[in-house]
């Protein structure tokens, strides 16, 4: 999904013209700390309610303070996952959105940002979650792709995180199926030399710890 497409209509952009007031008004209302400023359909910055809090002259125009706001923008064409990385590096609650002459398009919000990305990876879908520990130079997506499929089950989404450099610790493999039944899966995974690190799911699993599946299906549950 591209930055084009999660652009929320909703959301209203300011003018250099608004009061610091009517910008904290606006915030408050869509309960977001930062909005977009435009001038004349050109990007200018983010501005941010905890900026805004600090003028005490709610009557003057944001013009006045637009050199503090902050530029960061993505462009139409880039996709969900670069812009998640920029939101979180930044710690935004909007992005503005610009098309390839540099104007404003619109703004995305990091709240709807989650929600597809959530959906992106699958997270509401049923099924389990399988963690696989393994060193990076055993990693195959494709052979296991196809152990977890010789078990008429399939990978909705996965998500690979390398062991921090210099560390003991093994690259790890996450796994979200598209079945809660998983222990044919598991124990084809083991067989073939993978170690399970971790399993949520609603069924049982009996070859792994099972005294750490119970409590992880124990907060499932709750």
């Amino acid at each position: 999904m591209l930055a084009a497409e999660l652009i929320d209509p909703m959301l209203p952009a300011l003018k250099p013209t608004d009061s610091v007031g009517q910008a904290l008004d606006w915030m408050q209302e869509h309960r977001i700390g930062q909005l977009v400023l435009i001038d004349q359909g050109d990007y200018r910055g983010v501005v941010s309610e905890e900026l805004l809090m600090d003028i005490p002259d709610g009557d003057q125009p944001l013009s006045n303070v637009m050199r503090l706001f902050e530029q960061i923008y993505v462009y139409e064409d880039q996709h969900l996952f670069e812009i998640m990385g920029l939101i979180l590096q930044n710690r935004m609650d909007v992005v503005a959105v610009l098309n390839e002459g540099r104007e404003f398009s619109g703004t995305i919000s990091s709240n709807e940002l989650l929600k597809q990305f959530a959906q992106e990876l699958g997270v509401q879908e049923a099924g389990a979650i399988l963690i696989l520990s393994l060193n990076e130079r055993d990693y195959s997506m494709a052979e296991i792709s196809r152990l977890v499929e010789s078990n008429n089950v399939k990978i909705i989404s996965s998500y690979f995180s390398s062991a921090a450099y210099g560390m003991p610790d093994r690259s790890r493999l996450t796994l979200k199926l598209n079945r809660r039944d998983i222990t044919p899966v598991i124990s084809t995974l083991e067989r073939f030399g993978y170690q399970i690190e971790a399993a949520f799911a609603n069924a049982p699993v009996e070859s792994i710890d099972q005294e750490r599946l119970d409590s992880l299906l124990r907060y499932l549950n709750t």
